[in-house]
């Protein structure tokens, strides 16, 4: 038995056994390495897939489907042809930011939210929803962030909702508990927790699904497992949505089966649903996605947003739209900056501890929101016009 023992005297002895701790070790940090750059895609496509779609989404927001065939193609024309992005894409990234101070401790990153909404109202947002703002007030008046909250089932919790689960989705209990934190601060209403969580779950999957095949079933067994069961409507109406996708059915059609022939409203169980079946429909085509949920109608910002948040966490930065990269024009926080965000968050989440945030120019935000806010006046003006 001993002749089989390698003599480690034996000219390449030590060679060898470098060598194959080189290969075993080498190949750990290689499959390090590429999680994290595959973390910093998911990311990445996530933050800028969802100021894409709101982008794509901004121009014929609160249009009926019929009105905006009337005006045209879609395509990012708020702004002389460019493409700017509504307040969903911020607390998307206000979202961001939060995790990135807070190494994703729940009671951190909720004072970070907080303070970051405080801010936020500062600057004079336009479009900004009643319930957001109530609770923003709330805060400011002294309200700690698990009071805050008013009761409403808006789509505020869903468009912070998507990167949380790109970030946290494979701890599914922290997840959760970072969803409900995210949305309680303006939303106190079960049912935007309850969408909320399942916009999440959607983009952790959409970011690890290694083929579209196991989408649909990897994402059903997560909101059976994590969802309230007093959320029965809401699951029925998810299944809904998956078995009009697998049918191939088009998201307009599925949108009118729910009685939103106008256009999808800002009520949760409205707008998930549909955001879901435009994601599940394309999973891997960006651009037909955003299509897709725009053609329905109604609060069309809010849906391109979400589903950008989805579909871009599958895509990554490289199944974007070029074009639509290239019109977009979000000063001073734009797509550089955005990548500078997603490379810091990327690496709080690798580090898993906290860093310091992106800063940012409060003051030219203002001047930002201020531009913002007169072209939204002109858009409301031109719709006044015809074609009706």
């Amino acid at each position: 038995m001993l002749g089989d023992v390698p003599d480690p005297r034996a000219s390449g002895y030590y060679e060898m056994q470098l060598n194959s701790a080189f290969r075993f070790h080498g190949a750990i940090v290689l499959a390090s390495q590429t999680h994290a750059l595959m973390m910093r895609d998911n990311i990445l496509g996530s933050l800028l897939g969802e100021a894409l779609g709101d982008s794509v989404g901004l121009w014929c927001e609160g249009m009926s489907p019929r009105r905006q065939q009337r005006f045209g193609p879609y395509r990012q024309r708020f702004l002389f042809g460019r493409g700017m992005c509504s307040d969903d894409t911020e607390h998307a990234l206000m979202t961001a930011q939060a995790i990135i101070v807070s190494g994703g401790q729940p009671d951190r990153f909720v004072r970070s939210l907080a303070w970051r909404l405080r801010g936020w109202l500062l600057g004079l947002p336009a479009g900004i929803g009643l319930a957001t703002l109530r609770s923003i007030l709330k805060l400011w008046l002294g309200f700690p962030p698990s009071r805050s909250g008013v009761w409403s089932a808006g789509n505020g919790p869903a468009v912070r909702a998507g990167i949380l689960g790109v970030t946290f989705g494979q701890k599914p209990d922290c997840l959760r508990e970072l969803v409900r934190r995210s949305t309680i601060v303006t939303h106190v209403d079960p049912k935007a927790e309850a969408g909320a969580l399942a916009v999440a779950f959607a983009a952790y999957v959409a970011a690890t699904a290694e083929n579209v095949e196991e989408l649909p079933c990897r994402f059903h067994a997560l909101v059976s497992a994590y969802l309230d069961p007093s959320a029965a409507e809401f699951i029925d109406l998810i299944d809904r949505a998956m078995r009009s996708a697998a049918s191939l059915e088009d998201t307009d059609a599925f949108a009118r089966s729910l009685g939103l022939e106008r256009g999808v409203t800002g009520y949760m169980y409205h707008t998930v649903p549909v955001v879901l079946h435009a994601w599940l429909r394309h999973p891997r085509d960006f651009r037909a996605a955003i299509m897709g949920v725009i053609a329905c109608g109604g609060d069309t910002d809010t849906t391109g947003a979400i589903t950008g948040s989805i579909v871009g966490a599958g895509v990554g930065r490289l199944g974007l739209p070029e074009d639509w990269l290239a019109n977009l024009w979000e000063w001073p926080c734009g797509a550089a900056w955005i990548e500078r965000v997603a490379t810091r968050l990327a690496e709080s989440v690798e580090q898993h501890q906290p860093l310091a945030a992106v800063p940012t120019n409060v003051s030219l935000l203002a001047l930002r929101n201020g531009l913002f806010a007169s072209i939204v006046l002109m858009h409301g003006f031109r719709r006044l016009l015809p074609p009706y």
